[in-house]
């Protein structure tokens, strides 16, 4: 169950990530998901896990999905602002 819970965090954090992105539209999705990922998870902990293919079961597994797109999209971008950055200054 911890691992799920660190996911969940990490998950949490990809609104974030996707306004660092300029990708706005895609953190809204996010957040809307986000909310029926934590919705499933309290649900399936203190009660009984929903149904497969419910509305919470997808949104739960596609906020994961979306998040891990998400930190391969940030680290993309951390490596190239990196060589950017690289470029423009000289080491003599």
């Amino acid at each position: 169950m911890g691992i799920v819970v660190m996911f969940m965090a990490l998950a949490s954090l990809t609104p974030f990530l996707f306004v660092q992105l300029n990708k706005k539209i895609i953190a809204a999705v996010q957040t809307v998901m986000l909310i029926g990922m934590w919705i499933y998870f309290f649900q399936a902990l203190f009660h009984t896990a929903p149904h497969a293919f419910s509305i919470t079961w997808i949104m739960f597994y596609a906020s994961l999905l979306i998040a891990e797109f998400a930190w391969i999209m940030f680290i993309g971008f951390l490596i190239k602002e990196y060589e950017a950055a690289k470029k423009t200054t000289t080491t003599y």
